[in-house]
């Protein structure tokens, strides 16, 4: 089974990301394997566990939940076409290149509290550090699941500005 995850960008752009294994975490923590660098993201927020035939995605007790189209879920089957929203981000399921197209949400990205702003750079636990700089020529490759230095900056940017 080939599984991506479409992220869909503030500007109307998409970027997709291939599961890299049959287990997949999606955290902020550097660890993981599609790292979000976002406070408003838990260390270790979801899972997605693939066999042949289904896609599932359970919560790992994140603060502010994992969401299947709109739905808080604990646990789900996740089907082609379905929008996942983990924090601020919103990803379309694409399983074996289905559906061709996603269509966009119609809330794309939602805005952490002022409180809760991007930092620049942060120290967790044992001294870790996160949001380095992505390799530059990862932007592109779908096979890496850090999510691109800038992205999330990039989200968040004015619509004025452009």
């Amino acid at each position: 089974m080939d599984v991506n995850l479409v992220l869909f960008k503030k500007n109307g752009t998409t970027k997709s990301f291939r599961l890299p294994s049959s287990v997949t975490i999606i955290g902020r923590r550097q660890e993981c394997d599609l790292c979000i660098p976002l406070m408003v993201v838990s260390r270790r927020h979801c899972q997605l566990d693939q066999d042949r035939e289904r896609l599932k995605i359970r919560d790992l007790g994140s603060r502010n939940g994992t969401f299947i189209n709109g739905q808080r879920i604990d646990r789900a089957e996740l089907n082609p076409g379905d929008k996942v929203q983990v924090g601020p981000l919103t990803f379309g399921v694409q399983i074996d290149q289905k559906p061709a197209e996603l269509s966009t949400p119609d809330s794309v990205i939602l805005r952490p509290p002022k409180h809760l702003a991007v930092p620049e750079k942060e120290t967790v636990d044992q001294g870790e550090t996160f949001l380095e700089p992505a390799a530059a020529d990862a932007d592109d490759d779908p096979d890496d699941p850090q999510i691109p230095d800038g992205l999330v900056e990039e989200l968040y940017k004015d619509d004025d500005s452009d």
